[in-house]
């Protein structure tokens, strides 16, 4: 096997993204497995607004907002600290996604509010050196979460899916930071198949620059 952009050292922070049911913490805990990375996790559980944000929207958005973003700027400071790049981390978000779902949850004044917040804690998220960007039609989520069958995901519904998946493809449509890989994940199951999962990993090893598309179908018959 030639050396990967990961196995050189190249690549020490892989960031995966996605929707709501994608499978981005899923396929996180893999890649950190096969890797020997690792793990930065959301852990949206902790939040304990996130089930009214859910149950009843606008009441709960602030301070479930508001919670992610000490949250993840705790974490962040926590790995500065202990030099984020001394061994490769797999991370199941992006710190710019708490701006992505400020945006669609807030009203103007909230928004004005988050964003003052924000900038008096002076976050500097690192880059990734690669972000994998998963995609899959909104059915396909909606099934997903469905089957994972958790209490909370009851309150998610179609239409806030598709303002969520519409607002993730504006933001990678003009995401230009860094390397970024926009995977079809609509007809593949990268955590509970072996061969989707091996595919879609040798795709990683090869992805060192530039944005770049991976439809397994099509890479199946090519």
């Amino acid at each position: 096997m030639s050396v990967s952009a990961i196995d050189g050292g190249n690549t020490r922070f892989i960031a995966v993204e996605g929707p709501i049911g994608v499978g981005k913490t899923a396929l996180a805990l893999r890649l950190a497995e096969s890797l020997g990375a690792d793990l930065l996790l959301e852990n949206d559980a902790e939040n304990p607004f996130l089930d009214r944000f859910y149950r009843d929207g606008r009441s709960a958005a602030l301070p479930a907002q508001m919670f992610f973003l000490f949250a993840r700027a705790r974490q962040l400071e926590s790995l500065r600290q202990s030099d984020l790049f001394t061994r490769v981390r797999v991370s199941d978000y992006l710190f710019a996604k708490d701006r992505l779902f400020a945006e669609l949850n807030l009203d103007a004044d909230e928004l004005s509010l988050y964003d003052q917040v924000a900038a008096k804690l002076d976050v500097e998220p690192p880059v990734p050196d690669l972000v994998i960007y998963l995609q899959a039609r909104v059915d396909v989520l909606l099934e997903r979460i469905a089957r994972r069958g958790q209490f909370r995901d009851r309150g998610i519904d179609r239409a806030y899916l598709e303002r969520l998946t519409e607002a993730y493809a504006r933001y990678f449509h003009a995401y230009d930071e860094g390397p970024l890989l926009i995977v079809n994940a609509s007809d593949i199951d990268p955590v509970n198949s072996e061969e989707d999962y091996n595919q879609l990993f040798r795709q990683i090893e090869r992805t060192t620059g530039g944005r770049h598309f991976f439809n397994p179908v099509a890479a199946a018959l090519a």
